[in-house]
């Protein structure tokens, strides 16, 4: 259950999508994610290092081997995402 409230806290799960490419800075992941708050933003990468999710490098933040998984594991998620904002989008309540 821990996991569940690590990742449910708002903008981890954006954090480490935004990591899924390679490892990014500070500045950059506050410039990906719009409404994010420096103050949160350090305090969630605190969170995911401690839960070894991510680690420092030298060119900011990356996953590590379990972070990688993990982004592998949230690609099904990303795909339903994309079906149901078309949907949304559409108007289609049989989709929805």
């Amino acid at each position: 259950m821990a996991a569940m409230d690590l990742f449910g806290r708002r903008w981890a799960l954006r954090i480490l999508w935004e990591l899924r490419a390679g490892p990014l800075g500070a500045r950059t992941l506050l410039a990906h994610c719009e409404g994010l708050s420096s103050s949160v933003l350090y305090q969630r990468l605190r969170e995911l290092t401690a839960g070894g999710i991510i680690a420092p490098s030298a060119d900011g933040y990356e996953l590590t081997r379990l972070g990688v998984a993990l982004s592998h594991a949230l690609r099904p998620l990303n795909e339903w995402a994309i079906t149901w904002a078309q949907a949304q989008e559409q108007n289609d309540p049989a989709e929805v």
